[in-house]
């Protein structure tokens, strides 16, 4: 099997890892536009079966060279790359699978439904941690129950050992949780489409300990298309992303205080926008490596088997791999790609087409491959919810 990773940043680098690690697996190309060196776990690979390859993304024809060497496409770019690497994808006549990002460009993807068929290749968008692992996770746990009645999805990311006042330390792209944090959420309500606020309704939730009290609250992005695969069908669904106690309450504030604004304002004889300086001041603050990082992850969903009240949940908290230097967004994350590609090239997705990982992903061996990769979701039926 020979992989062509698009984006050499955390995801694309630990999805190549994974890959490497793989038997079966003859050679992994990473292609980004940069010529950074690789992370140390990448760099005894090279010169074997790795090879990394300067390429821009906006230069097609570079692309489809290189896909036209691969039996699979793993895209770790920034999310607009995605419509376009999957068209050439099809072109190509090789398989591809993204990190999602972006519902709206998911609907477009699946335009492409069609020529993907008929070019017999598979196309899955949303392949991360959220969406991704838990859109799969949440479809297992409804084809478990006769009749489902709600769908909750809780995510995080966080430091192990948390620094006040955020107690947040970041893990992947700033950028995209202040996106999270200022974007309305989908959720299903008396089975219909409804926006809800970020950072509003905020619950308290318990995971074992180490981790123990977590808040939850809406955010954006995290359950891209289910909402609507379910709409009329299933009463309530959500995801919320769970923080250290106290977090929304300030970020919030800081939200309401324009901080997070991008709308340009005059200072000192410059258009700055807020959000730009935030996050040139702030990043600092939050980007530290002791202690290490962690995910926490639930998925729960309730209803009834046999005319009985049922319920199924799964969970997992995962911690950084420190002997690599790989964190556990990374783990959770460029894994969860990584294994997505492996099963559409070794044919255990069946579907032909752009499907999501909840329509076409088999749940039970996508968690074995992640239980041998040490990424362990426990599962568990006949629980109500704990909060």
């Amino acid at each position: 099997m020979r992989f062509l990773v698009l984006g050499s940043g955390a995801q694309g680098s630990a999805a190549a890892f994974d890959l490497l690690r793989t038997p079966g697996v003859e050679r992994v190309v990473v292609a980004d536009k940069g010529r950074n060196p690789p992370p140390p776990f990448l760099r005894s690979e090279l010169g074997g079966r790795l090879e990394l390859v300067p390429v821009d993304a906006n230069d097609q024809e570079a692309v489809l060279r290189l896909m036209s060497e691969a039996d699979g496409v793993l895209c770790a770019l920034p999310y607009y790359f995605n419509l376009p690497i999957a068209d050439l994808s099809i072109r190509a006549g090789v398989h591809c699978c993204d990190l999602g990002g972006n519902t709206e460009i998911v609907t477009r993807q699946r335009e492409l439904d069609e020529r993907a068929r008929g070019a017999g290749v598979s196309v899955v968008p949303d392949c991360g941690l959220a969406p991704g692992m838990v859109n799969i996770l949440a479809q297992a746990g409804i084809d478990a129950l006769d009749e489902v009645d709600s769908v909750r999805i809780l995510v995080g990311g966080l430091p192990q050992n948390p620094h006040p006042p955020l107690n947040y330390q970041v893990v992947y792209s700033l950028e995209g949780v202040l996106d999270y944090y200022t974007t309305r959420s989908i959720v299903l309500e008396e089975g219909e489409i409804r926006e809800k606020e970020a950072l509003s309704e905020v619950e308290r939730v318990r995971f074992p300990e180490p981790v123990g009290e977590l808040e939850a609250f809406h955010t954006a992005g995290g359950i891209s298309t289910l909402p609507y695969r379910y709409r009329g069908k299933i009463r309530e669904m959500e995801y919320k992303t769970l923080r250290y106690p106290g977090h929304a309450d300030l970020m919030r504030a800081i939200r309401e205080l324009g901080l997070l604004s991008q709308e340009p304002v005059e200072l000192d004889g410059c258009r700055v926008s807020p959000r730009s300086l935030f996050i040139k001041v702030v990043r600092p603050h939050l980007t530290f490596d002791e202690g290490g990082d962690l995910v926490a992850m639930r998925v729960e969903v309730t209803g009834r088997r046999k005319g009985e009240p049922g319920a199924v949940r799964f969970e997992l908290v995962d911690r950084c791999d420190a002997e690599h230097g790989i964190t556990a967004m990374m783990r959770t994350t460029g894994y969860s790609l990584s294994v997505t590609a492996l099963m559409q090239v070794d044919g255990r997705v069946r579907e032909m087409g752009v499907k999501t990982p909840d329509e076409c992903i088999p749940a039970e061996e996508y968690v074995d491959e992640l239980a041998r990769r040490g990424v362990k979701i426990e599962s568990r039926e006949g629980v109500g919810e704990r909060r």
